[in-house]
């Protein structure tokens, strides 16, 4: 978590999850880049759903980069099947063009850890949405990230939400980061309601997916982390004005600011030695900011 502020570069904002009229999108790839350029992203990937129903989209997105913004390429994965016996979701991201799609007998897992070779930032995405279970979780344990927010989810059907689930895999030893996205489909109002921060030395998809592989990101609806370092027992944070600082753990108790306007704390880490924590902020709109886990151990 901490090396997201320490890292060389800015932070890039993007959006990971994404569809166009290449699956179940109702845009087309060129209109869902050009929205998301207008509203001051960064980067993108549109990640279609990798089905044999759609042609197992890869969408190419190259020929859109340029002018201070970038995609990477990349797909919704889906195998059968996950602890509900259920279709599995995969999100991965910096997939190859020739990405070969699954065999008959491809287990989820395996699916996950082929795309995790090929290079892919790989992620577990609307865990409440598809009631995950914890058993999920440890099939795909070399994941990197799973999804804390997913705005589709949450417009559509009130199941966002993915901090329970993200909090038992940490209490399991589990080491996911913590991303947000909007799963967008632009059928509804399912855009530009969460996002990652990516603090990379440039623009570039070579420069974001090594960073995304490091960890060197928040997620975020709103509010934004200047900077965030430890200081003896104490988390030192900084931020754009909020009314909520909070640090919570693996025991039910959390660490806590609150104010109007709120730029900064100072927050005690003594009560999550040798565990983990993380952090969230809330502004006076309800919208939040959270980092990935920061381990103690």
């Amino acid at each position: 978590m901490l090396a997201s502020f320490t890292a060389r570069g800015r932070f890039w904002r993007g959006n990971l999850h994404g569809h166009s009229s290449a699956s179940d999108g109702a845009l087309t790839a060129i209109e869902v880049c050009a929205r998301y350029r207008a509203q001051g992203y960064d980067f993108i990937s549109v990640t279609d759903h990798f089905m044999a129903r759609f042609g197992f989209p890869l969408t190419d997105t190259r020929a859109l980069r340029g002018n201070g913004f970038t995609t990477l390429l990349g797909a919704e994965l889906h195998a059968m099947e996950n602890s509900r016996s259920e279709l599995w979701h995969i999100l991965a991201v910096g997939l190859p063009p020739d990405f070969a799609p699954p065999t008959p007998t491809e287990t989820g897992a395996e699916l996950a850890r082929r795309a995790a070779e090929s290079g892919a930032f790989v992620a577990i995405p609307h865990p409440h949405w598809s009631h995950l279970t914890l058993e999920d979780t440890r099939a795909l344990h070399f994941a990197d990230a799973m999804e804390l927010y997913n705005h589709t989810s949450q417009v559509n059907c009130d199941r966002g939400d993915g901090q329970v689930l993200y909090d038992a895999a940490l209490f399991d030893g589990l080491r996911f980061g913590a991303i947000a996205t909007d799963d967008s489909h632009f059928k509804t109002a399912d855009a530009f309601g969460g996002w990652v921060m990516v603090k990379a030395p440039e623009n570039t998809p070579e420069a974001l997916l090594a960073a995304l592989k490091a960890g060197h990101y928040y997620a975020s609806q709103g509010p934004e982390l200047m900077d965030i370092r430890r200081d003896g027992d104490d988390l030192v944070v900084a931020c754009s004005p909020v009314s909520m600082i909070s640090l919570g753990g693996a025991r039910a108790g959390t660490v806590n600011s609150h104010g109007d306007g709120l730029t900064s704390a100072r927050v005690s880490l003594a009560s999550f030695a040798g565990g983990w924590c993380r952090l969230t902020i809330t502004d006076a709109a309800g919208r939040r900011a959270w980092t990935s886990a920061l381990w103690l151990d």
